[in-house]
């Protein structure tokens, strides 16, 4: 599964693995994909440097990538208090109210949310690359549009390539403009933050908008007869996102939510706006349902939405309180029926991959793949 780019990165396979758990991201790397540690949750640069050191030391002197969450424009002189003052009172008694209504405890007396969306903070994902630039990271993502032009400079500087996400073609344009090196075309069908466009019909008219910068498809992949479909549509490799988080390797904290992503089907997503506010894929539960409901306030924009929940949804993660237990994942989730290694996957995806290239081979009337 090689292409240009995966050749010029050197990776063996053109499958680049997003991740929030170190373990998962160096699992990746060592198996001949291309593991990017989601930075959002980090809130401490010590942090962020510890697990880059762990990353350093397990992916076997294999490449890895980083992905961060900023915005284009910056905000001056906005501090994580301004901005959790403009959340409304009315708000915060609707998430009181739904976790008395499931009887969610409180977290213990001094014990801080696990779950803050301060890495949405421009200062923040700075701070993160202020750490990550002096670890040699071959790739810097960003899932919210181009990075400041700054940023992709002083990536660029470093021989860093500089990938962004992207839902429909005009997004696409507009990183080619900004100095992108690599366009994510991210389907309807992914988890997370996603548009409205299916991957199959996304990534080819990406693929053309930008031609000749290489894209990534992404949304709804997690077989190797994906992969090969993806290729056979313009992309030079796949990006992969929910198929590890039931991986052995990732670190949910969470043996019911494993379960529930094992036993969910892929009817069992919603695109809501409940955990950042703006639209993303994750698990439907009857905390989707109430905020999506006509008798929730409505969402808030981000990043007050995601400073709203954060407590809540630590506590509901702590706690284990199954029908509000959810996790951004896609449509994907429906195949995603056993735990296994990292390895076992990429097994599953070369093989996969190999049938499919061979079918198409035979109907083509080739013996054998070219």
């Amino acid at each position: 599964m090689q292409t240009e780019l995966s050749r010029k990165l050197g990776v063996e396979h053109a499958v680049f693995g997003f991740t929030p758990f170190p373990a998962v991201a160096a699992a990746i790397s060592r198996a001949g994909g291309f593991g990017v540690l989601g930075a959002v949750r980090y809130t401490a640069p010590d942090e962020l440097k510890r697990d880059l050191d762990w990353i350093e030391a397990h992916a076997g002197g294999r490449p890895y990538g980083l992905d961060v969450v900023m915005p284009a424009k910056k905000v001056e002189g906005v501090t994580e208090a301004d901005v959790e003052a403009m959340i409304p009172e009315g708000h915060r008694r609707f998430v009181r109210d739904t976790l008395a209504r499931y009887g969610v405890p409180e977290l213990a007396e001094g014990e801080a949310s696990g779950w803050r969306i301060t890495g949405w903070m421009e200062q923040v994902a700075r701070n993160q690359l202020d750490v990550a630039f002096d670890y040699p990271i071959r790739l810097l993502a960003n899932a919210l549009g181009s990075p400041p032009a700054d940023v992709v400079a002083r990536a660029h500087d470093r021989d860093v390539l500089v990938a962004a996400l992207a839902g429909s073609a005009r997004h696409a344009r507009k990183h080619q403009e900004a100095g992108i090196d690599v366009v994510v075309a991210q389907g309807y069908e992914a988890g997370g933050h996603t548009g409205e466009i299916a991957t199959m019909v996304l990534t080819p008219e990406v693929v053309e908008a930008v031609d000749p910068l290489p894209v990534l498809a992404a949304g709804g992949i997690g077989s190797g007869q994906q992969v090969a479909a993806a290729l056979a549509l313009g992309a030079q490799g796949v990006w992969l996102g929910s198929v590890w988080l039931t991986t052995t390797e990732a670190d949910l904290h969470s043996p019911a939510l494993t379960r529930k992503l094992l036993a969910a089907g892929s009817g069992d997503t919603v695109r809501s706006r409940a955990l950042t506010g703006k639209p993303a894929r994750q698990l439907r539960t009857e905390w989707t349902d109430a905020w999506d409901g006509p008798d929730g306030p409505g969402t808030l924009p981000m990043p007050l939405q995601g400073l709203l929940v954060a407590d809540a949804v630590s506590r509901i993660q702590k706690y284990e309180i199954d029908p509000l237990l959810g996790t951004p994942v896609g449509q994907i989730v429906g195949r995603m029926t056993s735990e296994r290694g990292v390895q076992a996957v990429f097994d599953d995806l070369t093989r996969g991959f190999e049938r499919a290239v061979d079918r198409v081979n035979r109907i083509a009337g080739r013996s054998g793949p070219s």
